[in-house]
């Protein structure tokens, strides 16, 4: 699959008019997880403002998951017996994971963005190993996932995930550990090597000092001591005082705002509209610009450069659809959403099993810099594991219910039994609703009409027999349409959004 080229010189200014069902659907794709066809039908004709509002005003209103009984037990709440408090500790991870990867399923903006956010502000659960702390950073998670990133810093910084994760509980007045104040710069708030020196990192590693106590029961939340923290002065970006947490955040988002906001958006851009925001590539410099400039008029709220980007003929623009690669859980649940099919937390099981089988485990990025998208998510090995999974998948779904893959393709093509006795036209319009801009050319749509014909025999599609083929009436049309998908799951285009 050949590196896509960032040819996209559409400006900030709104979309205007209202969007076509291919727009609609490349809005939730990019907004959401994808959508079924009702809801991309109830989106077309909309305004770009009026639909992106909604969704906006949506992603406020979602409130977070409620908190597990778990919540806030520590070691002492667990048996005895290492075996027995394993197996609870490791049943309260699958469904704390089951009940996240639901949401996401179920949601859109705020759950996309809770997800974008975990591969930023990266923990893993394979070295902190609590569930409590767990718990709190996807609260976190969620509850700043399209609010105020200033405040998202200050807040995920003394998660007791992070803390332990980026051994922020190590970091004693005495012997500051430097990890951190590292990575708060290079992953988190500037980018690599963009506005600060060693010194301000061994500088700030200081000022940030002192959250160590750990307490005694295991998997206690940490605690500040002010007898461990470096009391001395400390010069950061050129500023010298006797610095702790908060000035650390007030003085980086005072000194460095402008890098800050340049750093975010760009993420944003090549998350949301194309992997390609070279300084040559297409209009990506002018439009990450003019999304940081948004994002500091605005005190760094998110919503607001989410909004102006979604509203944009830049997103909207043909070149921006199609574009970038599907991760696991966007091959999954895209194909979820679309179909409308009937899934149990069996499915949401497997789509979790076959993610980690693909490299994208929930809550156990690969490392501190996340995944690294795009094209990580394509090789042979991955190609392979996806063409096998999705056809596990969708056989899932037509053991379950066969006719459901009849009524989506009604669904699709709008037909009422009537009028739906022309196999190509029907195969066209799943196609060009599945894929983000339908197939490459022509011979490639006439390979999916055969799959989709099956081995029904032609006459029957002429109307020459006695019964005259139909998607609404004929036996067999629910394993047609499931030919058709499970042909379509195996073409480049599926892999892409």
């Amino acid at each position: 699959m050949e590196y896509f080229i960032n040819c996209n010189t559409s400006t900030l200014a709104p979309q205007t008019g209202g969007l076509t069902q291919q727009q609609v659907a490349h809005l939730y794709r990019r907004l959401g997880f994808s959508a079924s066809i009702q809801t991309v039908n109830a989106g077309t004709g909309q305004t770009a403002n009026a639909l992106v509002d909604s969704l906006i005003n949506e992603a406020f209103n979602k409130t977070s998951l409620p908190p597990p009984i778990w919540a806030n037990w520590n070691d002492s709440n667990y048996p005895a017996d290492n075996d027995a408090a394993g197996q609870i500790r490791r049943q309260q991870r699958q469904e704390w994971r089951l009940a996240y990867a639901n949401t996401m399923l179920s949601g859109n903006l705020r759950d996309r963005m809770s997800f974008f956010w975990s591969n930023h502000f990266v923990t893993e659960l394979d070295v902190y190993r609590c569930n409590a702390f767990l718990y709190e950073y996807t609260n976190c998670l969620q509850r700043n996932a399209i609010g105020n990133f200033r405040t998202f810093v200050s807040e995920i910084g003394l998660t007791n995930a992070m803390l332990y994760y980026l051994d922020g509980v190590f970091n004693n007045g005495n012997n500051p550990n430097e990890n951190y104040a590292r990575e708060l710069y290079e992953l988190f708030s500037l980018g690599d090597g963009n506005g600060y020196t060693e010194e301000d990192i061994i500088e700030t590693a200081k000022a940030l000092t002192g959250y160590v106590e750990r307490g005694e029961l295991g998997c206690e939340a940490v605690q500040f001591r002010a007898d461990r923290h470096d009391a001395g002065p400390k010069t950061i970006f050129g500023q010298t005082g006797n610095w702790g947490y908060d000035d650390v955040i007030n003085i980086l988002f005072t000194q460095r705002s402008n890098e800050i906001a340049e750093f975010i958006c760009r993420k944003l851009y090549e998350f949301f509209v194309h992997p390609d925001s070279r300084d040559d590539a297409g209009n990506a410099q002018t439009i990450i610009t003019g999304m940081a400039a948004t994002f500091t008029a605005n005190n760094f709220d998110i919503a607001p450069v989410l909004s102006q980007l979604f509203k944009s003929q830049h997103f909207f623009d043909d070149d921006a659809l199609g574009v970038i690669i599907k991760s696991p859980y966007d091959v999954y649940f895209n194909l979820i959403k679309e179909t409308g099919f009937t899934h149990t937390d069996t499915t949401v099981q497997a789509v979790m099993n076959y993610s980690s089988l693909l490299s994208q485990t929930l809550f156990d990025p690969v490392d501190v810099a996340g995944w690294q998208r795009d094209r990580s998510w394509v090789n042979t090995n991955f190609m392979i594991g996806r063409w096998l999974t999705l056809e596990n998948i969708l056989e899932m779904f037509f053991q379950a219910d066969n006719e459901q893959f009849r009524a989506f393709g009604l669904e699709i093509t709008g037909v009422d039994g009537t009028n739906s006795n022309n196999p190509d036209i029907i195969a066209r319009a799943i196609i060009d609703f599945i894929l983000p801009k339908g197939l490459l050319n022509d011979v490639q749509y006439t390979l999916a009409f055969t799959a989709f014909r099956s081995d029904t025999d032609p006459t029957y599609y002429e109307g020459g027999n006695d019964e005259t083929w139909t998607l609404a009436t004929w036996v067999n049309a629910p394993f047609q349409v499931y030919l058709l998908l499970r042909h379509l799951s195996r073409q480049p285009e599926f892999q892409l959004k």
